[in-house]
């Protein structure tokens, strides 16, 4: 797939939907424990009811498992993509029974060389949501694509 900086250009700005998400409480056990974190609060129903938070907590990176919907007319390549960093803010936990609404958008596009060739560097930003639409965690993830043919191999 013959990719350059142009083709993402116009998307930089465009949202996906946002898409609703249904917190479960063996999903967050399952995900608590694939990332060998044993609070109780993620796993212990009797010790999460009797925290201030009165249900299972999410450990804080749960919402990477949300859908995210799709940005329109953005196509990445397969090949040739490096997850570069991911940062997030948490404005308040998530709980076994939310129903949250998550979207992702393209805010920047920038290109870069260096010593292993022509990079294409995507930012992209994630929101997550309650019903009544206040905010529960943001995050923000930066993407590198270098193109075929234009890696060079010193």
């Amino acid at each position: 797939m013959d990719v350059d900086m142009g083709d993402f250009l116009p998307l930089v700005g465009v949202w996906s939907k946002p898409v609703k998400n249904e917190v479960e409480k063996g999903a967050i056990r399952k995900f608590a424990q694939a990332i060998g974190d044993g609070n109780p609060l993620y796993h212990d129903e009797e010790a999460a009811t009797k925290s201030r938070y009165g249900r299972l907590v999410a450990p804080p990176t749960f919402s990477r498992t949300f859908d995210y919907g799709q940005i329109p007319h953005l196509v990445l390549p397969v090949a040739g993509l490096i997850h570069g960093e991911q940062s997030y803010v948490f404005h308040r936990p998530i709980l076994a029974g939310d129903v949250l609404y998550a979207s992702q958008g393209l805010v920047d596009v920038k290109e870069r060389s260096g010593k292993l060739g022509r990079m294409i560097i995507l930012v992209f930003s994630y929101k997550v949501e309650n019903e009544a639409g206040d905010l529960v965690q943001t995050s923000t993830s930066t993407v590198i694509y270098r193109p075929e043919g234009d890696n060079r191999h010193d």
